[in-house]
């Protein structure tokens, strides 16, 4: 062995799990079909199961407002009120 590990999307990690789950394959063949070893399988499956009720609780709060990004779109704002007025004055010395 190399000792590299692959990186599997979540899609693929979903998608072994929840065959995993449905039990309709054994787990050599999942394990040969997701070309992913038997361990890995069963580990997706347990994060599944555990993490699984958490999408479906409600995200009642809003994401917070990152007040560095308020002040560069205030900052944003004041520098092209500047430009506009350069402008303006360069074409009146010219």
């Amino acid at each position: 062995m190399t000792g590299i590990r692959k990186k599997h999307s979540k899609g693929l990690k979903f998608q072994a799990a929840v065959a995993m789950i449905k039990g309709e394959k054994t787990i050599a063949e999942l394990s040969s079909e997701f070309k992913v070893h038997q361990s890995v399988l069963n580990r997706w499956k347990k994060e599944l199961l555990s993490k699984g009720p958490d999408i479906f609780e409600l995200k009642s709060k809003k994401e917070p407002v990152d007040d560095n990004a308020e002040a560069m779109q205030k900052k944003i704002g004041q520098l092209t009120m500047e430009i506009d007025f350069l402008k303006k004055v360069s074409k009146h010395l010219m």
